[in-house]
């Protein structure tokens, strides 16, 4: 396990879920994270229990990865050391509804492609190039086992997730001969929010989805994450996917009566 002591940690998506998890765990691990998401005070209520508890440096940003320009303008504007960021977690996405295709909510297919692919765009572009300047970086999408097999309901979340997976393959290719990494990470059922975005809000509908079988939890996710970053530098792990027990494929789960 190599060190991640003092490296800058970008997470996006991270005042709740996987991200939240991840960001607990590098910091853990003694790196120093930079956590955004739009709700600024989770992020401060997360920054304030990781200090205290891991004695890390957070820089809270909140952010709207689907705005481009906002994007551009908070990563220029960081100030130093923050700004010579060393591992980027694209994890901020996310589902909404499960109607048929043809009868889906254009405004939930927008979000869901405004946040699950262009966001991770604006960011890896806004960040990337300083790795390649340093010669020192590596970049984890969080994906999905969705982005492997479409189900019903979900073509729009699944093709997203395709996308995460390719544009992964690409940034890898793009990056060949550099020093920098690229992870792609590809959780099945994952107990967070997750199920609450995609029904807005519908708690009791939401439960339906982990009944009866034991999904992963957001650390599950987050250990493997950590792992990924913490290869030697001339290993790069570059497709993980990580099921329940209970998780065969993207639609096929075993759910006790």
């Amino acid at each position: 396990m190599v060190s991640i002591q003092n490296q800058i940690v970008l997470i996006t998506g991270a005042s709740s879920g996987i991200g939240e998890a991840c960001a607990k765990i590098f910091a853990q691990a003694g790196a120093s994270l930079i956590l955004a998401a739009r709700r600024l005070d989770r992020l401060e209520k997360l920054a304030k229990t990781i200090t205290d508890e891991y004695q890390a440096q957070v820089y809270p940003l909140q952010l709207d990865v689907c705005d481009r320009s906002q994007v551009e303008t908070a990563f220029n504007a960081l100030p130093e050391p923050w700004s010579s960021i060393d591992i980027l977690i694209n994890n901020a996405g996310l589902s909404r509804g499960l109607d048929k295709l043809y009868e889906g909510d254009i405004q939930d297919w927008e979000e869901m492609i405004d946040t699950n692919v262009k966001g991770l765009l604006y960011v890896t572009r806004s960040i990337v190039p300083g790795m390649v300047n340093r010669k020192q970086g590596h970049v984890i999408n969080i994906a999905s086992v969705a982005g492997q097999q479409a189900y019903p309901g979900g073509g729009v979340y699944c093709a997203t997730k395709a996308a995460v997976k390719t544009l992964s393959t690409g940034l890898k290719m793009d990056l060949l001969g550099t020093p920098i990494r690229v992870s792609n990470i590809d959780p099945g059922l994952v107990e967070t929010e997750f199920s609450q975005v995609r029904f807005h809000g519908d708690a009791e509908r939401a439960k339906t989805v982990y009944k009866g079988l034991t999904p992963l939890t957001p650390e599950d996710v987050a250990e493997v994450v950590l792992f990924c970053a913490t290869r030697p530098p001339h290993v790069s792990i570059s497709d993980v996917l990580i099921l329940a027990t209970d998780q065969a494929t993207a639609t096929m789960v075993h759910r006790q009566p």
